[in-house]
């Protein structure tokens, strides 16, 4: 045996890792590079034919454009602020105040997350709606021909549908931030006579703010995009990117101008996202 030469094992071959990365970069190139550069490909081929920035002279000229771009602006800003106070008020009861539940609704948070836009905005319709229950009984309670709440359909009433919607995405990250915090400094602030509002602003907000900057461009940059709560609030006067692009398609079959807005709503969208990064990057979040 000592003479028994030692059979040689064949080696195997490994793949280079460049070859793994080709399919999901295959896929990816298929359903979203390629679809995104037709768009961008089309906002630059007018009507007329050929190649032209035409097209965005026309869009960045037109009043609607203008109008649109300030609407999405102020209301994705107005619901982040929204959604920053309600969020933050509220992981606060839910994480430092007992009370009956309160790991149920941590919980039910999770679950809200998954919820589409338009599921919340029909709620608000069947309470808040012109045929709603508040108009429904405030009809019933005195006659009146319709009821007070109108609001729904205005800039108003999408605000308070984001807000309500989006909030979630604000306390799911405050919630894990504030399972992080030691409760014995907020107990020794207290035995040394602090004020809880004073116990907020000096150990919980600075342990907070990592979570409240990530889920607050989180939020900023979703709703920039949105399109569902817009369209099913049925606020006919609220004009959003989404909701032009839509017209521009659909309603008035003028595909240049619906790709050159859509371009845009992209590169804002790309541009906050890259900022969500670099914030969450220098916070810790």
């Amino acid at each position: 045996m000592g003479g028994a030469r030692t059979e040689a094992r064949p080696r195997t071959r490994k793949a280079p890792a460049f070859v793994w990365a080709l399919p999901p970069v295959a896929l990816l190139g298929v359903f979203f590079l390629y679809p995104l550069f037709l768009v961008v490909q089309q906002s630059v081929q007018p009507d007329s034919g050929g190649t032209s920035l035409q097209p965005y002279s026309d869009v960045f000229a037109s009043e609607a454009f203008r109008e649109a771009l300030g609407t999405t602006v102020w209301l994705a800003l107005g619901a982040t602020v929204g959604c920053l106070v309600l969020g933050f008020a509220l992981a606060l009861v839910i994480a430092f105040v007992p009370f009956p539940g309160g790991k149920a609704v941590a919980k039910f948070i999770d679950v809200f997350l998954s919820f589409p836009s338009f599921l919340i905005t029909l709620a608000l319709l069947f309470i808040y709606g012109t045929k709603g229950m508040a108009n429904g009984v405030w009809t019933d309670a005195t006659g009146a021909a319709e009821g007070p709440f109108q609001f729904l359909t205005t800039p108003w009433g999408v605000l308070l549908a984001e807000i309500t919607y989006f909030t979630p995405f604000v306390m799911r990250p405050l919630l894990a931030a504030f399972s992080q915090i030691d409760t014995a400094q907020i107990e020794v602030a207290a035995s040394l006579g602090a004020r809880p509002a004073r116990i907020v602003r000096r150990v919980i907000l600075p342990e907070a703010l990592p979570a409240l900057a990530a889920g607050g461009s989180l939020v900023l940059v979703m709703c920039l995009n949105e399109f569902g709560i817009v369209l099913f609030t049925g606020a006919k006067g609220v004009t959003t990117l989404p909701m032009l692009v839509y017209s521009k398609a659909i309603l008035e079959s003028d595909y240049p101008a619906a790709c050159v807005v859509a371009v845009v709503n992209i590169a804002i969208s790309v541009g906050l996202y890259g900022l969500y990064r670099v914030v969450s990057r220098r916070v810790g979040a």
